[in-house]
């Protein structure tokens, strides 16, 4: 038997919350070049020629820049909904923030594509020994000390 619902809870108003959660879980872009080229390159100016900041025209040839663009549109598409601070949420704790990390023109993933596109090589890495990590999926497989370099 399914319960009767809340005295101030209508049918009309529980019809209007589903709605609502269909309709956040559509994306309003299909991926992040669609969010890229049709929002974001517009919502930031150009950097000028006086400005020591740099955007890479290939940036989806940079890793660092693809995920972190990937998530700025992501969390734009959630807090599209919020009417009240969505936006301003955005600009605070995503955009913005991300941005200065892409632009930045020292250590940015576009510092050496001030003419034009140049890959980025990865840190550089010493193979750890093999028994230091064990596989975090598996947890009950692990043997010993993996605090243990020796």
């Amino acid at each position: 038997m399914t319960p009767p619902l809340p005295e101030d809870e209508s049918a009309e108003d529980l019809r209007r919350d589903e709605v609502s959660a269909a309709r956040s879980a559509e994306l309003f872009y299909g991926n992040v070049n669609e969010f890229v080229t049709d929002r974001l390159v517009h919502l930031y100016p150009l950097p000028g020629p006086t400005s020591t900041l740099v955007w890479c025209p290939e940036w989806y040839r940079h890793a660092p820049a693809l995920s972190r663009l990937d998530s700025i549109w992501r969390a734009w598409e959630h807090l599209r909904f919020d009417p009240a601070v969505g936006m301003s949420n955005w600009w605070l704790h995503h955009a913005d923030p991300h941005m200065r990390v892409l632009l930045d023109p020292v250590d940015g993933p576009f510092a050496r594509c001030g003419n034009g596109h140049v890959g980025n090589e990865p840190l550089p890495l010493v193979e750890p020994p093999a028994d230091l990590f064990f596989d975090q999926r598996n947890p009950w497989l692990q043997t010993g000390d993996p605090f243990a370099l020796d």
